[in-house]
């Protein structure tokens, strides 16, 4: 099971705290959370690796992502239809992922999701 730090930045706004649990579902592979909360011609963009189109090809995905020891949220931001999330995996044996998901909603609630694009920058492993 993954430890969980959150944002402080999501105090009394449901959509940041809506795009902060997205972001820990789709870095923890929850994907009930997530084929409840996708629009189902969801775009997902791994910039620079890959690009998933609709619930299938992302629930497929999301099958294989390995769950971290460890996430930390850093900050959340949201305005109008956009929103992001930022943070840090920390994964059994040290491994580290640094992320930055940037968000689309298909309203200006923020409800749902139309896009994701998530920046990923791999670390090394701790004492490599």
């Amino acid at each position: 099971m993954t430890e969980i730090v959150r944002s402080p930045d999501c105090g009394n706004s449901p959509k940041n705290l809506f795009a902060q649990e997205t972001a820990v579902a789709l870095a923890t592979g929850d994907l009930e959370f997530i084929l409840d909360h996708i629009d189902d011609d969801v775009d997902w963009r791994i910039a620079g690796r890959e690009r998933l189109r609709g619930k299938t090809a992302l629930a497929n995905r999301l099958r294989d992502v390995p769950e971290p020891a460890a996430l930390t949220v850093h900050h959340v931001m949201t305005h109008g239809k956009v929103g992001s999330v930022n943070g840090t995996m920390i994964f059994p044996g040290g491994r580290t992922r640094e992320f930055c998901d940037v968000y689309e909603f298909t309203n200006a609630r923020g409800n749902a999701i139309r896009t994701i694009t998530s920046y990923i920058i791999e670390g090394i492993q701790n004492g490599g």
